[in-house]
C-alpha cells in the first residue's frame, strides 16, 4: 500500500538515528508499564502505517521551497536537521495531546521522563537534547490543518486496507467502515461571558497595559499614569456589577456606562497617539522591528473593534434592543466565535464554534469539521461529510448511518435510500421513531450512538483540553486536527493485536 501523497515529492535524507540508551526497566508500577506499551504501540503505528513517513516528506517538501527562495541554507546537513526536527514535532505533539500538557508543562516533563524523550527522539547517549515551551509551540504549528487532516486520513487507509492491518500493523482484524455515527458539539473559547460593559473594561486594560509596555521601553506621551485609568475603569466595573441589586437599576446602569463611554474615548486617544509614536520612533526603544509589530498589532486590534463594542452596549443598556447575533462581538481577541444554542440541561447558551464528528465502530473519529461562520443545522452536515467520506475512503463501502434527531430531514432520508445507505437516523416524529424500534438494526444502531456522546467528551475534555487554548480559528482548527490524530492513534494502540487474540483462543 502506498500512503504517500500524490502531491509528495520530497526525498527523505537517508541518516541513522544517534545511539540511544535502553529505556529504564521499572518494577512494581502497573499504571506505568501500560502507559510504556501503550506509548510503544504507538511508535509502531506511526512508523508501520506511513503517517511518520508521510509528515516528513510534507515538511521537506515545505523546507525546499523555503530554501528555493533563499530563506534557509541549502546543505544538506541543514536538510537531514529539518528532518530530524520534523520527527520530533509529530511525536511531541501528539505525546503533548496524550498528556493533557501545555508548552510549559511539556517541556518539563520531557525532561523528566526517560520514556518520554525516547518517544520524542530526543535521547542520546550523550544526554538528552530537551526543546523548551517556544520550540514545542513552533511543533504545534509544523503544518497546517489541512495537510493535518490529509495525515489522519494517511492513518485511516492504512488502517482500512486488511493486509496493511493484519500484516504490518498485527491488528486482529481490519478497521470496519460499514457504519458511521455522527454528532455535533461545539468547542467552547477560552473567553470569559461575554457580557457587554465587560469588553470595555477588557478594552481598556488592554490599551492602557500596551501603553504601560511602550513607556518602560524608553517612550513616553504626555498623559496621566497607565495606572489610573485602570483604577478608573474597574470602580466603574464594581459599580455596575452592584447596580444589579438596586432598586433603579436600569437608571444607574446607564449612568455608568456614559461614565465608560467617556473613559473609552480618553484612553483610546492615548493609545493612538502611542501608536503612532512606536511606529515612528521604535528605534529609540530595545526592541526589533518585529517586536515592535507584535506591540502595533495588539493596540490596532482592539481599536479597530472598540467602537463597535460601544455601540453594542449602548443598544443593550441604554437603548434596551436586542443585538443580532450575527453582529454581536463576543470577544475582542477572538473575532471568529459564534452564540451557539445547545439547549442543554448545563449549558443553554455556548460560545464557540460548532464541530462534527464521525467515528466507526471501535471508536476512530473517520470525519470532523469545523465551521468558521455561524454554522448551519445539524441535518445540513450529513452529505458534506458523506462526500468527504466516499473522498478519503474510495475502497470503503458505508452500509449504515446513525445520527440523533437533528440530522433527520426528508432531504437526508431521500440521500440515504439513493446511496444505499442504512437509514439509522433517530426521526423527530414519536409515532415514526415508535414504528422504527420494531427494526432489530435500527434499535442496535441508535444503542450504539449512546457510546457517540461519551467519545465527544472523551475528544474535548482529554485531546483538545480544557480550557481550549488554541487563538485564532486557522489555529483551532490545526489543534483539531492534531487532537484527532492524537485521539486515533491512541484508540489504534489499544485495540487487541493478532497475538493477543490467538492467545487467547488458544487458551
Amino acid at each position: 500500500m502506498t500512503t504517500k501523497s500524490s502531491a509528495s515529492t520530497a526525498n527523505i535524507v537517508p541518516f541513522q538515528f544517534e545511539f540511544r540508551p535502553a529505556l529504564p526497566t521499572v518494577y512494581g508500577n502497573i499504571d506505568y508499564r501500560r502507559f510504556e506499551g501503550l506509548l510503544k504501540r504507538i511508535d509502531e503505528i506511526l512508523r508501520v502505517s506511513g503517517v511518520e513517513r508521510w509528515f516528513i516528506e510534507l515538511s521537506l517538501e515545505a523546507y525546499d521551497r523555503q530554501a528555493e527562495a533563499g530563506k534557509v541554507p541549502v546543505k544538506e546537513w541543514a536538510r537531514r536537521k529539518h528532518q530530524l526536527q520534523s520527527v520530533r514535532a509529530l511525536r511531541c505533539e501528539v505525546l503533548r495531546k496524550l498528556l493533557k500538557e501545555d508548552f510549559r508543562g511539556m517541556a518539563r516533563r520531557l525532561a523528566e521522563c526517560p520514556l518520554f524523550q525516547w518517544f520524542a527522539h530526543l535521547d542520546a547517549l550523550d544526554g538528552a537534547r530537551v526543546p523548551g515551551k517556544s520550540t514545542l509551540q513552533q511543533y504545534a504549528h509544523w503544518l497546517s490543518g489541512e495537510q493535518m487532516r490529509e495525515a489522519v486520513n494517511v492513518l485511516l487507509r492504512a488502517v482500512s486496507e486488511p493486509s496493511m492491518a493484519e500484516e504490518a500493523l498485527r491488528l486482529a482484524q481490519a478497521i470496519e467502515l460499514e457504519t458511521v455515527w455522527m454528532d455535533t458539539t461545539c468547542v467552547k473559547a477560552n473567553i470569559h461571558f461575554p457580557v457587554d460593559w465587560v469588553l470595555l473594561r477588557d478594552g481598556v486594560r488592554t490599551l492602557m497595559k500596551a501603553v504601560a509596555l511602550i513607556r518602560r521601553h524608553g517612550l513616553r506621551h504626555r498623559m496621566a499614569g497607565p495606572s489610573t485609568f485602570l483604577s478608573w475603569i474597574n470602580r466603574l466595573s464594581m459599580a455596575m456589577s452592584a447596580a444589579r441589586r438596586q432598586s433603579d437599576s436600569r437608571r444607574q446602569r446607564k449612568q455608568i456606562l456614559r461614565q465608560m463611554k467617556q473613559l473609552m474615548k480618553v484612553v483610546a486617544a492615548h493609545a493612538r497617539r502611542y501608536r503612532q509614536l512606536l511606529d515612528a520612533e521604535w528605534e529609540q526603544t530595545d526592541w526589533s522591528r518585529k517586536q515592535a509589530e507584535q506591540v502595533l498589532r495588539r493596540i490596532d486590534g482592539v481599536l479597530a473593534l472598540l467602537p463597535q463594542a460601544v455601540k453594542q452596549a449602548h443598544e443593550r443598556i441604554i437603548g434596551e434592543r436586542q443585538v443580532p447575533n450575527a453582529t454581536k462581538i463576543l470577544s475582542l481577541y477572538e473575532t471568529d466565535l459564534r452564540v451557539i444554542v445547545r439547549g442543554k440541561a448545563q449549558a443553554e447558551v455556548e460560545f464557540g464554534n460548532k464541530l462534527l464528528l464521525a467515528e466507526q465502530r471501535d471508536g476512530l473519529i473517520v470525519d470532523w469539521n469545523m465551521e468558521r461562520e455561524q454554522a448551519p443545522a445539524d441535518s445540513h452536515w450529513m452529505k458534506p461529510s458523506l462526500q468527504r467520506l466516499q473522498t478519503v475512503l474510495p475502497t470503503a463501502i458505508i452500509r449504515g448511518l446513525g445520527a440523533d434527531r437533528g440530522f433527520s430531514s426528508d432531504a437526508n432520508r431521500r440521500l440515504l435510500k439513493q446511496l444505499r445507505i442504512f437509514d439509522g437516523i433517530c426521526p423527530k416524529d414519536p409515532r415514526d421513531l415508535q414504528r422504527r424500534t420494531e427494526q432489530p438494526r435500527f434499535v442496535t444502531i441508535q444503542k450504539r450512538r449512546a457510546q457517540t456522546e461519551g467519545r465527544i467528551g472523551i475528544f474535548q475534555n482529554v485531546f483538545l483540553g480544557q480550557p481550549f487554548r488554541a487563538k485564532g480559528f486557522e489555529h483551532r482548527n490545526l489543534a483539531v486536527a492534531w487532537a484527532v490524530l492524537a485521539h486515533n492513534l491512541w484508540v489504534l494502540a489499544r485495540l487487541p493485536r493478532a497475538e493477543e487474540t490467538a492467545l487467547k483462543k488458544a487458551a
